[in-house]
């Protein structure tokens, strides 16, 4: 078992962000997650990724409970763990090929950390990585003259380098044009069934998360709506997922729901 929340809630001062969510995620599942805006998609995600702690429940991450280990073995534990952002947060002036290198920072010790910054320590670790994603004409590039979506990319290599057991994505390709956009998400996919590693993304673009994932889950008012198999969900469940979208609100803390989730 890769993640396992247990009535898991996650509250942001007065909103209740995710409220009582049950997932398991098995080692090497491929799973996206949609639903509309100000669901509880990134909020999931961070959850996972142990960027926050939950409220209330538990979380349980590659067999271990991060919240009850010591700050030093939960930092361990994190570096098995790679969280692509839909804005990667890369110093403008950083060059991409330590951008990239920075993904084994977890696992490297502080001196070589510091001397990967003066010289990159593994410049065809890192050529191969964008070579992929095609930016390998700009290794040595500065983030900040490149577009949102190179930036994107960027963060998809930094994370394939890192070569984590678990991989979550942030709406890694928002920023893409269609074609990149699908060759990122195939590229994504390929590298987590050659590798076994699990893969949780969260996506805006249905037709997206239908194409690449086997496993779709719907997020709606920070609870799960669905949990399918992509061949399962039918326009009804999408009707529902994002009805009344525009008008949707958070949920107030305190506020409790009682969901049905569809057996699809």
């Amino acid at each position: 078992m890769s993640i396992r929340l247990q009535g898991a809630s996650l509250r942001h001062g007065q909103v209740q962000a995710l409220n009582a969510v049950d997932l398991r995620i098995d080692k090497g599942e491929r799973v996206a997650i949609i639903g509309p805006s100000g669901a509880g998609k990134s909020s999931l995600l961070h959850l996972m990724a142990t960027a926050v702690q939950p409220s209330g429940g538990e979380l349980t991450l590659l067999d271990a409970q991060p919240w009850a280990l010591s700050a030093r073995a939960r930092q361990r534990l994190r570096s098995r763990v790679a969280l692509v952002h839909q804005a990667p947060p890369l110093p403008p002036r950083q060059r991409v090929v330590t951008a990239v290198l920075a993904g084994r920072l977890g696992q490297w010790g502080t001196l070589h950390g510091l001397l990967n910054l003066l010289h990159p320590s593994d410049v065809p670790g890192a050529r191969q990585a964008l070579a992929e994603l095609g930016l390998a004409d700009k290794l040595f590039v500065q983030c900040g003259q490149l577009s949102g979506g190179q930036l994107q990319r960027v963060g998809i290599a930094r994370a394939l380098y890192q070569r984590p057991e678990v991989l979550l994505a942030d709406e890694p390709v928002s920023a893409m044009d269609p074609v990149l956009a699908d060759h990122s998400l195939a590229l994504l996919n390929r590298h987590a069934q050659a590798h076994g590693v699990t893969l949780v993304a969260s996506l805006h673009a249905v037709d997206l998360a239908l194409a690449h994932f086997p496993r779709v889950i719907g997020i709606r008012e920070g609870q799960v709506a669905f949990d399918c198999s992509a061949e399962a969900v039918t326009e009804g469940l999408l009707e529902a997922l994002y009805a009344n979208e525009q008008l949707a609100s958070p949920v107030s803390a305190g506020t409790t729901l009682t969901v049905q989730i569809p057996r699809c």
